[in-house]
Parts: C-alpha cells; sequence; structure tokens
C-alpha cells in the first residue's frame, strides 16, 4: 500500500526533471538543430545513413535536399526487412519491437518500429514529464498514495525471427520500470489481455476496491469503461468508487465532444484533465498548465520536428519548414525524424500553434480525415468544436459521431451526412441542427461561404445513431479497445454508408 511519504519521495524526483524542460523552453531551435545533428551522426553507417550521405549532411538544408519526406507506404519494405531480422538498416542498434498501429481509415495494420532508445529516451521520459508537469502545477497532488488505473492494448505477440509486434500501450506496459508498474492498476496480465470485453470484465473486477488516484487512456473508450464500473457498483458516480480520484490524462481523440460527460461522471470541481499527444510513432506533445487547451511540444524526446503548411500540401512532394519557421494559428501536417529510425516520416496528423514562446500546439485532424468536396475544408478541430457548441446550448451529449460528403446530383445542391449516437438526445432534432449549422460557418469562413443561399451546401442532414451503433461496427472490424479510433470526417461515404447499413439492420432486428 503506498504511503503519503512514498508519494512526496516520488514528487521530488520527478519534479527535479523541471529544469531540464527550462533548457528547451529557453533554447528551442538550439536543442532541436542539436538532436538532429547526433541522430545523424549515430545512423550514419546504416543502410540508409549511406544511401543519403547522412555524413555529409551539415544543417537543416542539406537535410532537407539529400533526404525525400517518406510516408508509411514508401517506408515499408524497410521495416519489413528489418521484422524478418535484418538490422542497421535504418537505425544503428537493434529493434525487436514493432508497435501494431491499425489506423482508422485503412484496414491494413502499420507496423511501427519502436527502438529501446525511443522507449527510454522518448515514451518512458514522457510518462515522466506527465506526472512531474502535473506535479508542478499541483504541490499538494497525491497520486502516489493511491494507484494509476491504465486503460491500454492487448499482448505483444512475438515471432520466430526474434521481433514482437502489438499496441504501443502493450510494448510500453511490458516494458515499464518496476516503480510505475507497482504505481498502477490492473496488474499486468489483465491490462495486457487481449480479447476486449474479457478484459473489461477483468478490469472492472479488479480495480473497484482500490485507491485509484488518476486515469490514462483515450476518452471514448475510458467512458464504456467507467460506465461499467458504474453499472457493477450501482454507484451514482465514479467519486462514490474512488474518492481520492484526481486527475484524468487523456489523449488520442479530441476531449471536446466528452468534457460535459465526465465532467457528471466526476463531480469534483477542482478535478483535472492532462491532455496529452502519443502514438505508435512517439510523444509528441504535454499539457503544461492545469486549465490549459493548448499542449507544450516536447523537444528533447529523441524527436525533430518539420512541418508542412496544409495550404500547400502535397503528400510526399510537399516542402516542409523547421520549427523556427512556424508562425500561429496556421494548420501544418507534421514530419518527424525519430530516434527509432523513421527519417522525415509524414505522421498524418495535422497541428497549429497557439504559442511560439514557448511552442505549444493543438491537434487539429488528421491529413486524410476532412471533407473539402465543395472547397469548405471541414476539419475535425471544426467538427468537434461546433457539435461541442450544439451540445451546450440544447443540453445534449455525444458519444460518437462521423460525418461525410453528400454529393450534388442534378441540380441539387451538395451537403454533409452526419450520424450521431448520443448518451442523451436533443428535444429538438432541427434546433440542434441549426446550432451546428451555424457554429460551423462561426468557425469556418469556407464552410460559410459554400452554405450561401445553399447554393453549395445545403443544410446538414443527422442521422441518430441507435444505442451502441459505433460500438458493433468497430467490433465487427476488430477494432475494440485501446488505441482504435472512429474516423470522425471522411472526403467519401465508405464509413457512413456501412454505419447506416448497419443501423438498419440492428433496428430490423
Amino acid at each position: 500500500m503506498p504511503f503519503p511519504i512514498v508519494n512526496s519521495i516520488i514528487s521530488w524526483f520527478l519534479k527535479k526533471r523541471i529544469h531540464q524542460v527550462e533548457l528547451f523552453l529557453k533554447y528551442p531551435i538550439e536543442v532541436q538543430k542539436e538532436l538532429l545533428y547526433r541522430l545523424l551522426q549515430k545512423a550514419k553507417d546504416t543502410e540508409i545513413g549511406q544511401k543519403y550521405h547522412f555524413s555529409e549532411i551539415k544543417c537543416y538544408n542539406d537535410f532537407k535536399q539529400k533526404i525525400p519526406i517518406q510516408q508509411y507506404e514508401s517506408f515499408e519494405y524497410l521495416i519489413e526487412r528489418t521484422r524478418k531480422g535484418e538490422q542497421n538498416v535504418f537505425w544503428p542498434t537493434p529493434i525487436k519491437w514493432f508497435a501494431k498501429s491499425s489506423g482508422t481509415t485503412n484496414a491494413k495494420s502499420k507496423f511501427i518500429p519502436v527502438s529501446d532508445e525511443a522507449l527510454e529516451d522518448c515514451h518512458f521520459k514522457a510518462g515522466k514529464d506527465m506526472l512531474c508537469l502535473y506535479f508542478n502545477n499541483n504541490e499538494d497532488a497525491q497520486l502516489f498514495t493511491g494507484k494509476g488505473l491504465r486503460l491500454g492494448g492487448s499482448s505483444a505477440v512475438y515471432e520466430d525471427n526474434h521481433t514482437y509486434f502489438g499496441d504501443l500501450s502493450a510494448i510500453i506496459i511490458e516494458n515499464l520500470p518496476f516503480w510505475a508498474d507497482f504505481s498502477s492498476t490492473p496488474k499486468q496480465e489483465t491490462a495486457l489481455l487481449g480479447e476486449w470485453e474479457t478484459k473489461m470484465t477483468a478490469m472492472v473486477e479488479e480495480t473497484i476496491e482500490e485507491d485509484i488516484t488518476s486515469l490514462v487512456g483515450v476518452p471514448s473508450w475510458m467512458m464504456v469503461f467507467l460506465n461499467r464500473v458504474l453499472e457493477k457498483t450501482g454507484k451514482n458516480n465514479i467519486l462514490e468508487v474512488w474518492p481520492n480520484l484526481e486527475v484524468y490524462f487523456h489523449g488520442g481523440v479530441s476531449f471536446n465532444p466528452y468534457r460535459e460527460q465526465f465532467k457528471k461522471l466526476i463531480p469534483k470541481k477542482e478535478f483535472k484533465y492532462f491532455e496529452t499527444y502519443n502514438a505508435s510513432e512517439g510523444f509528441f506533445a504535454i499539457q503544461d498548465t492545469n486549465y490549459g487547451t493548448d499542449m507544450l511540444l516536447m523537444l528533447d524526446y529523441g524527436i525533430f520536428y518539420e512541418f508542412i503548411p496544409m495550404d500547400t500540401f502535397n503528400g510526399e512532394n510537399s516542402e516542409a519548414i523547421a520549427l523556427e519557421e512556424v508562425q500561429l494559428n496556421t494548420n501544418y501536417a507534421l514530419v518527424i525524424t525519430t530516434n527509432s529510425g523513421l527519417w522525415r516520416y509524414l505522421i498524418g496528423d495535422t497541428v497549429k500553434f497557439t504559442s511560439l514562446d514557448p511552442y505549444r500546439i493543438k491537434i487539429t485532424g488528421r491529413t486524410k480525415h476532412f471533407i473539402n468536396v465543395f472547397g469548405e475544408e471541414l476539419i475535425i478541430e471544426n467538427a468537434s468544436e461546433a457539435l461541442n457548441k450544439a451540445c451546450l446550448k440544447t443540453g445534449a451529449e455525444v458519444c460518437e459521431f462521423t460525418a461525410a460528403p453528400i454529393f450534388m446530383e442534378d441540380k441539387k445542391s451538395g451537403g454533409h451526412e452526419w450520424i450521431i449516437e448520443f448518451k442523451k438526445q436533443p428535444e429538438n432534432i432541427d434546433y440542434f441542427t441549426e446550432i451546428l449549422d451555424n457554429s460551423l460557418k462561426a468557425i469556418n469562413s469556407d464552410y460559410e461561404a459554400k452554405r450561401y443561399n445553399n447554393m453549395t451546401l445545403a443544410m446538414p442532414k443527422i442521422n441518430i445513431a441507435s444505442k451502441g451503433l459505433f460500438y458493433h461496427w468497430l467490433k465487427q472490424k476488430g477494432k475494440l479497445g485501446g488505441q482504435h479510433k472512429v474516423p470522425r470526417l471522411c472526403n467519401s461515404r465508405k464509413h457512413i454508408e456501412e454505419l447506416l447499413a448497419l443501423d438498419k439492420q440492428e433496428v430490423l432486428h
């Protein structure tokens, strides 16, 4: 059982890291340049280092000119060779771990290399920094008088050539230092169970008697889990189960659609929400203030950052810029070079900077997840913000949603079709639709222009999904739990047609 003295010692140890954070806050460009030089020097004798003459690269312009921007498809053949046992291909130290990332649009899985350096200097370091920044903002925090509840993926799978693949969360859990495992729940074998329903049941049973002080996980799945806890215990809210709960570290999807529901589940005025930005490819940013809506870009995790302005985005043929060239409130595609051997890798996320001193960001969406059939340039950030406003004005609560275009036909205008699963439906869906539409107009001038007099875009069409539809859809695809996310926006009708067809089946049955 953890004691207050343990909490004091661990919090003191964690806060020592603040001095290193202050270094990259003071010298961000210098830290990034030095990091790039170290990565190039370390990998200069690898196959990719020799191919692109890493030893001859003396500055950022050399780096840009010699090494092309890569997407997974163009890098995959090198990853596959390493998965089969070859080493020193794109990173000099042996790589045996591969984070399986299914994404949300492609059925095909990606296998992202995870080096020992990335585990130690990126993912574990970020986990400590997450706690460090929290303790730095909350001197009286008592996280280590109880346990942190982690909602992760399934166990990694061993392959014959001495490599493993699995969810990143599973890889991290299997490699956790003892102190982190000691302070976490559920136990490792439960956290790594493969079958989602079995895991949920086991996790509820194992954690309801624990003293939980923090939560870590993706909001959509954490909500499912917390509701299961309430069903099992018969309590009215989560604080009746875990009265000492003080913070939820979340990431993976926009928190906006879930914020009000979490406030009802955890009705504690001083309860904290800390956002993180991590992916299979690396850990990038952490909220560094108690009530911030953006995140501090972490510059000393072995990741060199580049950015492509989305108004000039052209996939691998895009022109990227370095950190010192970015501007506020511009949408950028993120390009990373990492200590796992991903070189100028286009991760697929888009971000914007809310501050340049220090460098703070917000995630705005995905390079492939948007609707721009009519020039409206609707991104996930717009959709989540407008949906949140509609919920606040009508008292509605949203569980899941996705939207797609309605293509023009004959002389009819196009439009956007939404399918929304409500936890609490609005009394008047037409009023809800009107608020959503007006909010999108206020947020996005391109959308507003296309909506003028219904000439290009008509009023949005909203379908109310049957209860559990998105859960059943993900289950049908074998994508329950942890890392799997519902695609919020799509430029085609593939996802929405599948959901509408499944919803019709559910209703008929």
